[in-house]
């Protein structure tokens, strides 16, 4: 098994780059969501909500963030002193507000008013404690620092789907790409669909992680990041093959036990 693609995405939500190495610090990948939208109330905002977040590209550069989209200039972003508090899921967290003119530039893209907000200290989210240590600290992913999916495990949905669609007499759509799926790490080599499920740690390289719980997946799967439409699919199939506790799993969460440089090709050896 190795190493296929690295991923990291600057601000929540937004459009993600392929990297061909990544730091590994303890609360995720370098430069990965430390950043995202926020209501002038403080009600953390994704694509979920607001799709047109996926047309934003944010490039971090000497610790400086520049946002593109298709209705504006490029904008540098320049964080202010105000800290504030916005509720990231069920958790009140401090970020710092990035300022008027990124906010203007975020509302005019879509369309409401915003905030752009920053987690310039990644020590203060603390992991769900069932599921890591009252060490472990993550930036401003869902739940967990790290997210890993295997490249046999889309092959066998992507086959689950087409089947599905066959069965109700519907076009066989194309194959998914794991982008909608919007992973940090891609593992090719893994002999059996979803094996990762049952692996309790993972090396990457030089870097130990240990395998938390799989990912419980949402409605932002179902969106097609060039067309902003809105399918069935993925969710549709995981809930026939991959409803386990109610929740439909694909890709697995992880917590970096160290830290180091990971780079496509590297062995992943799980156990």
């Amino acid at each position: 098994m190795k190493l296929a693609s690295v991923h990291f995405y600057p601000v929540k939500s937004t459009m993600g780059h392929d990297v061909p190495e990544a730091e590994v610090e303890p609360w995720g990948l370098k430069d990965d969501r430390r950043y995202l939208v926020a209501t002038p109330e403080g009600q953390m905002l994704t694509a979920r909500e607001e799709p047109r977040l996926l047309t934003c590209r944010a490039e971090v550069s000497g610790g400086t963030l520049t946002l593109t989209g298709p209705h504006r200039e490029p904008l540098r972003v320049t964080p202010t002193a105000l800290l504030t508090e916005v509720r990231v899921w069920r958790t009140e967290v401090k970020l710092t507000d990035c300022g008027d003119e990124a906010a203007d530039w975020l509302s005019a893209l879509l369309g409401r008013s915003v905030r752009l907000v920053w987690l310039d200290d990644p020590t203060r989210r603390p992991v769900n404690p069932k599921h890591g240590t009252p060490q472990d600290r993550v930036s401003l992913a869902d739940g967990y620092p790290v997210l890993l999916a295997s490249t046999t495990s889309l092959d066998r949905l992507n086959d689950w789907i087409a089947e599905t669609a066959v069965e109700r007499g519907e076009e066989v759509p194309a194959p998914l790409p794991m982008r909608r799926f919007r992973p940090n790490v891609v593992v090719s080599g893994v002999e059996e669909p979803f094996a990762e499920d049952g692996w309790k740690r993972v090396r990457i390289g030089e870097v130990d992680f240990r395998v938390t719980k799989p990912c419980d997946r949402c409605v932002l799967t179902t969106i097609d990041p060039d067309t902003l439409e809105k399918g069935k699919e993925p969710l549709r199939t995981l809930a026939k093959y991959r409803r386990i506790d109610k929740q439909l799993l694909f890709a697995v969460n992880l917590i970096p036990d160290g830290t180091g440089v990971i780079r496509i090709g590297d062995p992943v050896v799980p156990s």
